[in-house]
């Protein structure tokens, strides 16, 4: 399943604003470790639907966003839920991890 993008126009709408549980993907083209991750947080996608909303957002294409949320690095990992940050990962994590760091958010 491929992932969503968002960018500074419509983060508000896809993120901030969204129904249930979102977890932001925010990464730049020449991140080795973001290109890595990617694959990972797609399978999840697929294998969590209906559970969370996966969306990434290229920090380059959307400078002001990642500003926003005070992002030192990427990849970083954030999830909303009501519009707000509730928890935020830096760096790559197993699939196993990742998963059961999501599902402690939900």
């Amino acid at each position: 399943m491929s992932i969503e993008a968002v960018n500074d126009t419509n983060f508000e709408q896809e993120v901030i604003n969204a129904d249930g549980p979102v977890l932001v993907d925010f990464w730049a083209e020449w991140c080795g470790p973001c290109r890595s991750l990617l694959p990972v947080v797609e399978e999840i996608a697929g294998e969590m639907t209906g559970k969370v909303k996966i969306v990434k957002i290229n920090i380059d294409e959307a400078p002001e966003t990642p500003g926003k949320f005070g992002l030192r690095g990427v990849p970083t990992l954030m999830i909303f839920k009501e519009g707000k940050v509730i928890d935020t990962r830096v760096g790559g994590l197993p699939k196993a991890q990742l998963i059961s760091w999501i599902e402690g958010n939900l």
